[in-house]
């Protein structure tokens, strides 16, 4: 293996080592609601005397999260909205998630791109101009209805030779509803530990909730069908 391939392959092993090293270490069991209940003296009070480095700090380790696709979005997103509140803690969220989807995007790219389109032959090509016709309301779809794991998401789009700038504008766009309500529900988890209960993000699948999602991702798909349409009644 010549030095151009390790270069290209290196980031995506720095991410998998990542991955490895953080389930082989059972720190997985340490981040869950329970820890943050039994911490959240001490957390909120390191917060509100270190606001600004708290903030850099979390943004960073969410991004590092995201970057080796571990598990925990939901939660850190929550947290963000119990550590800074309802407006700080979803924009802190949607930065992080999105430098975190772009280190994944960039390392599959550099990774896989040329390697995908060698294997996949003259068949991906017609998928690739369909995906990248309409990438951005693709990316707003999947990002608002995670039918799909983030992860999944982060590469796809890579593969599909979808440009950097869309992929991030598209991401910030798509995450940042999911963003607000998982901050918002964050912000009460004060009051419901103060209760001695143990927060729950089940809410999230109520129909008030969800709903609204749902119809955020059917207008993003608006302009694809607008489209598709206009080119049916040209023909």
């Amino acid at each position: 293996m010549n030095v151009s391939t390790l270069r290209r392959f290196l980031p995506v092993a720095i991410l998998l080592l990542g991955l490895v090293c953080f389930l082989l270490s059972g720190l997985q069991r340490h981040i869950s609601f329970e820890t943050i209940s039994r911490h959240h003296a001490e957390l909120t009070a390191w917060v509100a005397a270190n606001r600004a480095p708290a903030a850099i700090l979390f943004v960073i380790g969410y991004a590092v999260a995201v970057s080796f696709s571990l598990p925990a979005g939901a939660l850190l997103t929550a947290l963000s909205g119990f550590l800074f509140g309802v407006w700080l803690g979803p924009l802190l969220s949607v930065t992080a998630g999105t430098i975190g989807a772009a280190t994944v995007f960039l390392a599959a790219r550099s990774a896989f791109y040329d390697l995908f389109h060698a294997r996949a032959g003259p068949a991906l090509s017609r998928l690739e101009e369909g995906f990248r016709r309409d990438s951005f309301s693709y990316l707003i779809f999947l990002r608002l209805v995670p039918i799909f794991p983030f992860w999944l998401v982060n590469i796809v789009p890579a593969l599909l030779g979808m440009r950097l700038d869309r992929f991030v504008l598209g991401t910030m766009i798509g995450i940042t509803p999911g963003a607000a309500i998982f901050a918002s529900l964050g912000a009460s988890f004060g009051m419901v530990i103060d209760r001695g209960e143990i927060p729950d993000l089940g809410v999230i699948f109520q129909p008030r909730i969800l709903l609204p999602l749902l119809g955020l991702a059917v207008l993003s798909l608006v302009p694809v069908i607008y489209t598709r349409l206009k080119g049916r009644k040209a023909r």
